[in-house]
């Protein structure tokens, strides 16, 4: 009998509170309320195997949202003082202990997660998924992807599972939209390296982008009254903050508004203007 997987086991036994499945050395129970009409002994049944509230195995015909060693985005629904409490489709809650979360979660969070059995042979989940992860991902670089934020590391960046299943990295240099473990993204490759994993990135390829951009800045200074506080010249943490794109990015945007003369730099006074508002 395999914990954490389904599994087909023959009826061995009926009795009034369900019946057991396994053989006469190892027997599991199926509760009444999910015996299948007309089962008997000696029938084949597929069920899955967990433990229930008192720590005995258990089985069940229910389909879990999650089988050991796979991967799936499951909702919190609680948390406790040992970690917290996961949706997988059964009736008791699947634990995601403290220890085993890249981040803090609170009920109402997703997160993307593995089912492993802990030092005391409970099936329970963890975030840290990345050793699963593939490395035979389809894509190419430009193609567009989607993926499941699963890790934030200030140092490297965002890591992403594509498709909540091959490896990728947001590099920190790419990284400047705010983003939540367990947000759904749509990224560009970036890159693919020699191990298959995937760069991505969260905006477009410089032409494209620099068009978005541009009418990002645009609308910055139509709500600040045809009048931004800064130029290209601020500091990158500034630009960061305020826009969500590199002081390059900026740049770009600000040099394409130039040329198509919708813009003009006070650099005395340290603005960007639109070309049609007065100097204050």
């Amino acid at each position: 009998m395999r914990l954490g997987e389904k599994q087909i086991l023959t009826v061995v036994k009926k009795v009034d509170f369900g019946v057991y499945l396994g053989s006469d050395e190892e027997r599991v129970l199926l509760p009444k309320r999910q015996v299948p009409d007309g089962i008997e002994p000696g029938d084949p049944i597929e069920v899955f195997l967990y433990k229930d509230s008192s720590d005995r195995m258990i089985a069940t015909t229910r389909e879990p949202k999650i089988t050991l060693g796979k991967l799936a985005v499951l909702e919190v629904i609680d948390t406790g003082r040992i970690g917290a409490f996961l949706d997988w489709g059964l009736e008791k809650d699947l634990l995601l202990p403290f220890k085993e979360q890249t981040a803090k979660v609170e009920k109402g969070d997703r997160c993307l997660v593995s089912l492993y059995i802990d030092k005391s042979g409970r099936l329970c989940a963890t975030m840290k998924v990345y050793p699963l992860l593939r490395l035979d991902s389809p894509y190419k670089k430009n193609d567009t992807v989607k993926g499941t934020v699963y890790e934030i590391n200030r140092e490297l960046g965002i890591f992403v599972a594509v498709d909540d299943m091959f490896s990728a990295l947001i590099p920190r240099r790419e990284a400047y939209a705010k983003v939540r473990i367990g947000q759904q993204v749509e990224a560009r490759v970036a890159a693919v390296k020699a191990d298959g994993k995937l760069d991505l990135s969260l905006r477009e390829r410089i032409p494209e982008q620099m068009d978005a951009d541009a009418q990002k800045i645009m609308e910055r200074i139509a709500e600040g009254g045809g009048m931004l506080p800064f130029t290209d010249k601020a500091d990158p943490e500034r630009i960061r903050e305020e826009f969500g794109m590199s002081k390059a990015a900026f740049k770009r945007g600000v040099g394409r508004l130039l040329k198509q003369g919708k813009i003009k730099i006070d650099g005395q006074k340290g603005k960007i203007l639109q070309s049609d508002t007065k100097q204050v």
